[in-house]
């Protein structure tokens, strides 16, 4: 599941985590990340004592068999994680979806915690890219949260799983699967039962950023024309001809 900052990413890890056919890996490509960026990022040298630093030793752990009795690997990615230098082969071999947001809602959010992000930092055009070359189901959160079940089941048909409704609620708490990055991003999702009620406001995007909603909005597009709706219809989920 390829998701951008600031989403619903790591309630829809929550609800993946309640099936009882799944496991789950929080942002396996994070050490990378931030050991070829040399980002400063809370929790940093925890981060990177905890995973590996090399990309092709990250990738090793996730397309390998899985053990008895589970059927899906579900596997948050940070979209920005997927730095240049990272190859794309392995994409071939998984099911890749995508969770997208509304740009202006994604940097109003981003610029509380960050100030000055930059379009590399939304992974808009990550997403394109991967959704272009290998397709897959793409969901919106702002339909996720209108409407959990459907959209959910829609997401569970297109990747030819069965949709359980234990995916609808968690027990709060944190996880042995959470990265140790949790202290510092999770405590909402940590006291989370279930996914939040869907906010209809008008996000206040800085003028000083209003370019980045600019330059997001047609990569937004262009996935949201493939998106499972509330409603249960979805597009192609496949990239335009």
């Amino acid at each position: 599941m390829w998701s951008g900052p600031r989403n619903v990413s790591t309630a829809l890890m929550r609800s993946f985590g309640a099936r009882d056919d799944t496991v789950v890996v929080d942002e396996p490509l994070y050490a990378h990340y931030l050991d070829v960026t040399g980002i400063d990022h809370p929790g940093r040298e925890e981060i990177l004592a905890s995973q590996p630093r090399r990309w092709e030793d990250a990738v090793a752990g996730l397309v390998g068999e899985l053990p008895a009795a589970v059927g899906v690997h579900y596997q948050k990615h940070m979209t920005h994680h997927l730095l240049p230098d990272i190859g794309r082969g392995w994409l071939g071999q998984v099911s890749n979806a995508y969770l997208i947001r509304d740009p202006a809602a994604v940097v109003a959010s981003y610029a509380k915690v960050r100030g000055e992000p930059t379009l590399d930092d939304l992974g808009y055009a990550q997403q394109v890219e991967i959704f272009r070359a290998h397709g897959g189901p793409v969901v919106d959160a702002a339909d996720l949260l209108r409407d959990p079940g459907a959209v959910l089941a829609g997401l569970c048909a297109a990747l030819g799983i069965p949709y359980r409704k234990s995916m609808l609620a968690w027990p709060a708490g944190r996880r042995e699967t959470d990265g140790v990055w949790a202290p510092h991003w999770y405590a909402a999702v940590e006291k989370s039962t279930g996914f939040a009620h869907y906010n209809p406001a008008v996000p206040e995007v800085p003028e000083r950023l209003r370019h980045l909603v600019a330059a997001a909005r047609p990569h937004y597009d262009e996935l949201a024309a493939c998106r499972i709706q509330a409603g249960g219809a979805s597009g192609s989920g496949s990239p335009a001809a």
